[in-house]
């Protein structure tokens, strides 16, 4: 098994381990192991196993509810700075362990190292964030048209709540949830990608550390289970889970939305991206391509904010694209381990031919691929899908431009005027991120008005990927509309409450209704 044992030692994975199989879910702080069909595990990096999982079954994850329910009802009881507390504790011990957590990023998802060490930083940036925010979980006074009353807002804990997560984050999008969820008084029940199982019980081994030794804190508050579609389900029909956290895929957010949305629950949902970059006829060219390189080829084009269309002036396409190229031909591809690689693998097979299906058709829709798009065998890890990115001439969103595929393609169309860049930009079902590149402030300010960029995220002078956790993450129209991490983000994980006391000896009602008896 390529997971080594000093690695294994140093996160504490040995309890989550028999044999090569690891445990399907951690309950009340305890492994649990079941005897169902085993499925490998095995490292995008060269194939290699990492062991074997079993999907938790039904009565298991019915089991992990009830847990966290029974923990909600005692942590939404303690005082939220004592909350954070736990949480600084928790940033602490990741601050400790951040090279090894990333470690298992690389070889469970393919990260770069530098990627990968920065995924854990997430984690720890969240905890200071939410640390800070337990001593400011504030609601509002109100004016009362009553003489001798007054109104107040409240913000009270929610309930468990539901994380599903997708592959090419499997620590930093827990965190986001989990740690906020964690101050604002609920607990967390997650289901992690079934393509990245190891990260979250490395996550569950260091977080239940922390736990064991809070006094107070319910060993419930943080657990997990390993599953696929079928246990996505059932957190989303559980009416013991009044939230559910999803990323993934367009397709599996409208399945969680209309299951959440058919008890009336409540869904955040951050789907898929498809994320443009204008670049204007006064744009700093050399700013802009290092923005560009980086967002499109980046985590392999693994990213929900990684750039995937790249609108350019026409005065200015025939001087950008010469120079994406030649950047292309030198970037490092290989094993991301190696000191100096920029590129690792794509996850999967089907990753990889989801990539060849999407140039086949771009070319048959018209477009041209002018670099890349190959698979590289020469001087990397046998077995693993490592491609080089590619680079496709369109006449603007055709087809297979307007569907986001996880993969590094870069579609690059022109326009004329701003009004058909706008237009582009806005003219696909998702909503993520976007950038424009200029130094003229009417286009940096039009792009950021209310009628320009449709995304949730609108940058300008940098790429659309990399964002902060201080600004709340997240999109609009098929990216689900949800909001993460910083900001008021945390209001997702409560419940509000208006409070109106009257403190005087009259009862009068308001619009003024006279009703005595």
């Amino acid at each position: 098994m390529k997971l080594d044992t000093q690695l294994i030692a140093a996160l504490g994975l040995g309890k989550y381990l028999q044999g090569e199989q690891w445990a399907s879910a951690i309950i009340n702080g305890e492994a649990v192991f079941d005897n169902g069909p085993a499925k490998p595990l095995r490292s995008p990096i060269d194939h290699a196993s990492l062991g074997q999982y079993v999907n938790a079954p039904a009565a298991i994850t019915e089991q992990a509810i009830k847990e966290a329910h029974a923990a909600f009802l005692k942590w939404r009881t303690v005082p939220a700075p004592r909350r954070g507390e736990l949480v600084r504790l928790i940033g602490e011990k990741v601050r400790a362990k951040k090279k090894e957590l990333a470690q298992v990023i690389t070889l469970e998802a393919g990260k770069i190292v530098a990627e990968a060490e920065g995924e854990v930083q997430e984690w720890i940036d969240i905890c200071d964030f939410a640390v800070g925010l337990s001593r400011q979980l504030h609601g509002l006074t109100i004016v009362s048209e009553r003489p001798e009353h007054r109104m107040m807002e409240q913000w009270h804990p929610l309930g468990t709540v539901g994380v599903i997560t997708a592959f090419n984050f499997p620590q930093a999008v827990w965190a986001w949830n989990a740690m906020l969820a964690f101050v604002c008084g609920d607990p967390v029940v997650w289901k992690p990608s079934e393509k990245a199982p190891l990260c979250a019980l490395a996550i569950q081994s260091v977080v239940d550390e922390v736990i064991a030794e809070f006094d107070g804190a319910p060993r419930s508050l943080s657990q997990i289970v390993i599953g696929e579609v079928e246990t996505g389900k059932q957190l989303a029909e559980s009416p013991l889970v009044p939230l559910v956290s999803a990323t993934g895929s367009v397709r599996m957010g409208k399945a969680v939305a209309a299951t959440v949305g058919g008890r009336l629950g409540r869904s955040l949902l951050e789907l898929g991206g498809n994320n443009a970059m204008i670049v204007t006829e006064t744009a700093n060219l050399e700013l802009a391509l290092r923005a560009i390189v980086f967002a499109a080829a980046g985590t392999a084009g693994q990213r929900c904010t990684t750039l995937r269309r790249l609108i350019v002036q026409e005065s200015v396409v025939d001087q950008l694209l010469p120079r994406i190229a030649k950047a292309y031909e030198t970037l490092p591809i290989g094993d991301p381990r190696e000191s100096g690689k920029l590129v690792g693998p794509l996850i999967d097979e089907p990753s990889f031919r989801a990539q060849q299906q999407a140039l086949a058709d771009a070319k048959a829709q018209g477009g041209e691929v002018v670099f890349g798009g190959e698979r590289v065998t020469a001087g990397v890890p046998a077995n693993g899908f490592y491609v080089r990115p590619a680079i496709v001439r369109v006449n603007g969103n055709l087809p297979v431009v307007c569907h986001e595929t996880f993969a590094p393609i870069l579609y690059v169309m022109t326009y004329k005027t701003l009004d058909e860049a706008m237009a582009l930009q806005n003219g696909v079902p998702q909503g993520l991120s976007s950038a424009i590149f200029t130094d003229r402030m009417q286009e940096a300010e039009r792009f950021v008005s209310p009628a320009g960029s449709d995304c949730g995220i609108a940058n300008v002078n940098i790429g659309t990927s990399g964002a902060e956790i201080g600004g709340a993450f997240g999109g609009e129209k098929e990216t689900g509309g949800g909001r993460e991490s910083g900001s008021d983000s945390w209001k997702n994980y409560m419940r509000r409450t208006t409070n109106t006391v009257n403190y005087g000896n009259a009862l009068p009602l308001a619009q003024g209704i006279k009703f005595d008896v």
